[in-house]
């Protein structure tokens, strides 16, 4: 009897994502209160999650209590220590059941021991409408023959799998979509792209941003002609500059950054949280060439990844800058601290604030496209930082990563350098302190001290254009930055197959 009422539960939310279509939806649950959403999802939770039931009882917290949305902002946090590592992963899933769930997934923790997150088929279908507003909203794939690459890292970690399964449901649903999964093999990536590419109208490579920059430029040197294709990207995992969504799109012929290139904003514990849009680009664009606008809306010198979410799907608060997020999933997660720094922008205040600084997104949109534009919904916004332990201290600056790679994707200087870079702050024999920057340069390029000139200047230049804290806290006799170059998977600071990390205490 229970699996018939699983199956039954499965073909309800195939018929509902087959049949309504996007803009239906979206409207649907914009016209949704998301605070009873989330207070129906706690009770839910509440009555049928052992682990929580436990959570709540060790706190003396009644549900029955939890009336209001006011009453459910009193719920303390749920993390993975206090949470997620502390009960039986049976007892997490509803019921107490793990074959409630059809799907498990790995991911690595900073102690490098895997958490597993179960899943069923209806988790993955309302994430799967996250990748449906990228594939109609920017890529047109309702009308185009489409070829989705998926450069994910296959096997037990989530982003491979998962959105191999959310594209082939696009399929499903009538999209004229056709999926490969070479995962992160590059040479395969690049065999089926010269011979399969050819039949279809665009081709998508769906990956991590450096991981997709390094098979197009592996490409360019082995002859591909990325334009042939009508190349579009989705990307996770990492906050990237405009600059580089230029940079790549220069080099494949992209002519419309806002509607060929999407980022996910996506974690193993509940799937996909938001998703870029054509509106947030479009703003995020700007705020990069704008950064007082930028620092004035988010209150930091350096740019986050911006996208728009669904809060009847994934309902954010913030609290002392870090994001909180609830949501259903084979794991059903209340108010989960996901460390992640951040905030939300709602909809009409995000308009608000560019109305304030003259800038008319909607128009910018409309001189991008022949048709009207798409992906225009009322969303709200997330904005992400990250995990905030990547900035150097200098002077008392918070200096970030993120203001030194748009220094090396400027002119000329891209050609010459990988990206990876190691930031940190020495001291001299005088014990004086002074910034750090080493950088790989690319495959066959020699170092010189023309080089080495060059990108000191251009980062420089970057930090003072971007990092105010940069510009006023550090003196100016201090603020040229010493830049060493080493060749490509220097030993001590870029060894190869280690994951990259960006900055050094």
């Amino acid at each position: 009897m229970k699996y018939q009422s699983r199956g039954q539960q499965a073909i309800k939310a195939w018929e509902d994502f087959v049949s309504i279509p996007l803009e239906v939806l979206l409207q649907q649950h914009i016209n949704t209160s998301a605070e009873s959403s989330v207070l129906d999802l706690f009770h839910d939770v509440a009555a049928n999650v052992p682990a929580y039931q436990a959570f709540l009882a060790d706190r003396g917290i009644n549900p029955d209590a939890v009336q209001s949305f006011a009453d459910f902002q009193k719920l303390p946090a749920i993390a993975k220590e206090n949470y997620i590592s502390r009960y039986p992963l049976t007892d997490l899933c509803r019921n107490g059941q793990l074959d409630g769930c059809d799907m498990i997934a790995a991911s690595s923790g900073s102690t490098g021991k895997p958490t597993f997150w179960p899943r069923f088929f209806t988790d993955e279908l309302q994430i799967a409408t996250r990748f449906e507003q990228i594939f109609h909203d920017s890529f047109a794939a309702d009308n185009k023959r489409t070829l989705a690459v998926i450069c994910f890292t296959l096997g037990t970690w989530v982003g491979g799998m998962f959105t191999t399964n959310c594209c082939r449901y696009l399929a499903s649903k009538g999209y004229p979509i056709t999926v490969i999964t070479p995962g992160n093999n590059k040479d395969e990536i690049l065999r089926v792209i010269q011979e399969l590419g050819g039949n279809f109208q665009q081709v998508v490579l769906l990956g991590y941003p450096p991981f997709l920059k390094d098979v197009i430029d592996t490409g360019i040197s082995r002859g591909v002609d990325w334009q042939r294709y009508q190349m579009k990207f989705v990307m996770a995992g990492e906050v990237f500059s405009e600059e580089w969504r230029s940079l790549v799109g220069e080099r494949v012929g992209s002519q419309n950054p806002c509607y060929d290139f999407a980022s996910l904003y996506g974690t193993a514990d509940a799937g996909v949280l938001g998703n870029e849009t054509p509106l947030s680009i479009c703003i995020r664009r700007f705020l990069a060439q704008n950064p007082t606008a930028a620092k004035a809306l988010f209150g930091e010198s350096r740019l986050p990844t911006l996208v728009q979410y669904d809060p009847v799907s994934r309902f954010f608060e913030v609290q002392n800058g870090q994001l909180w997020f609830s949501g259903n999933n084979g794991i059903p997660l209340i108010r989960y601290n996901i460390l992640d720094t951040g905030g939300i922008i709602p909809y009409n205040d995000m308009l608000q604030f560019l109305a304030d600084w003259g800038f008319n997104q909607l128009e910018n949109l409309t001189s991008q496209t022949p048709d009207s534009p798409r992906g225009i919904h009322q969303l709200p916004f997330v904005y992400v930082f990250g995990r905030s332990n990547f900035t150097v201290s200098y002077f008392g600056a918070n200096i970030y990563p993120e203001n030194v790679t748009v220094g090396l994707e400027q002119p000329v200087i891209k050609d010459w350098v990988t990206g990876k870079f190691v930031l940190q702050v020495k001291e001299d024999a005088d014990k004086n302190r002074f910034l750090s920057v080493v950088v790989e340069l690319a495959p066959g390029v020699e170092g010189s001290e023309d080089k080495r000139q060059a990108i000191t200047t251009s980062i420089l230049n970057q930090l003072l254009r971007l990092n105010s804290e940069f510009a006023n806290y550090v003196p100016k006799e201090y603020q040229t930055p010493q830049v060493m170059l080493t060749p490509t998977g220097d030993r001590e600071y870029f060894p190869i197959g280690v994951k990259h990390r960006y900055t050094r205490q």
